[in-house]
């Protein structure tokens, strides 16, 4: 099966290799001060689903920091003032805070000649007018991709996971979003409690029809991390995990029933090793990588 990974949308449109660079505003969540409720999403660690970026910086200290972090990975023979980044804020929500501030960090950040675009993580009730309409003009300038966490489209996992939106909140974003010509990633998290794999695919399928074609989706394999709502709820009443097989398979049925036009931005994701309770065959990362890979090379081509 053929499909857009994000690593070849970026080196079709850009005609490199573009790496991201995780990074934080500093902003918290409603979900947590209060103003939805506490605690954030029972699956949420204390990182704010952002474990792997610095916190505490400014921003140039944050950007040299992550860059020496992806550096590292990259083959030597690349010379440094040819790698190109993607600017990514994932931690908790942002674009909840002092707008003001965001908007100039958020322009702040595309200054930075190697950095091509700006992803956003957020929350669809979230997003003001003002902040979109900011985010549409920088799009003119630079890439820019919103993040949203839906999750799932069924209501009672929403409240069983402390979403704290309805599911009209995230549509109504989604069309004042692409109607500015914003690109929008969507989250979905497989396996999920009560979910089956019947409910997953109705998730993906409604995202498979939205109007305009979705631009980016991220699969993620539900972890279940220590210090979380989840975790408790685990220890207290185990519920199913994915084995990796299980997982490739659910995988596939997702891609099978994306439009090709839609942009894999994530098949699995990954949880910080010293805070990962299950499922542990995540935390090998090559391992889960090679098996997809085989896996998904042996659905039906041109779907």
């Amino acid at each position: 099966m053929k499909y857009i990974s994000l690593s070849d949308y970026l080196k079709n449109k850009y005609g490199t290799k573009v790496y991201k660079l995780s990074l934080s505003t500093g902003c918290t969540c409603p979900n947590r001060d209060g103003s939805i409720s506490y605690g954030g999403c029972i699956f949420c660690s204390e990182g704010g689903s952002g474990d792997f970026a610095a916190t505490g910086m400014d921003l140039d200290e944050q950007i040299a920091y992550a860059r020496e972090k992806v550096d590292a990975k990259i083959p030597a023979k690349i010379p440094a003032d040819q790698r190109k980044y993607i600017a990514y804020f994932q931690s908790f929500t942002n674009t909840y805070g002092d707008e003001k501030y965001l908007m100039e960090l958020f322009k702040r950040v595309l200054d930075y000649p190697f950095i091509l675009g700006l992803s956003i993580g957020t929350r669809p009730d979230c997003l003001s007018d003002e902040m979109i309409s900011f985010l549409s003009q920088l799009n003119k300038e630079k890439e820019v991709w919103v993040e949203l966490g839906l999750q799932t489209i069924h209501e009672n996992t929403a409240r069983l996971i402390n979403r704290g939106y309805d599911l009209p909140v995230f549509e109504d974003a989604y069309k004042k979003l692409t109607d500015a010509g914003l690109k929008v990633v969507v989250h979905v998290i497989l396996g999920l409690p009560g979910e089956s794999d019947d409910d997953i695919i109705e998730t993906v399928k409604y995202l498979a029809a939205l109007t305009p074609t979705l631009f980016g989706i991220k699969l993620q394999l539900l972890h279940v991390l220590k210090g979380t709502k989840l975790a408790k709820m685990y220890e207290e009443n185990p519920f199913r995990i994915y084995e990796l097989d299980e997982y490739c398979e659910i995988v596939g049925r997702c891609l099978l029933a994306l439009p090709k036009e839609t942009v894999i931005h994530r098949l699995t994701g990954d949880g910080p090793k010293k805070l990962l309770i299950a499922p542990l065959w995540s935390g090998n990362k090559k391992l889960v990588m090679n098996t997809m890979r085989k896996y998904v090379s042996l659905l039906p081509m041109g779907c």
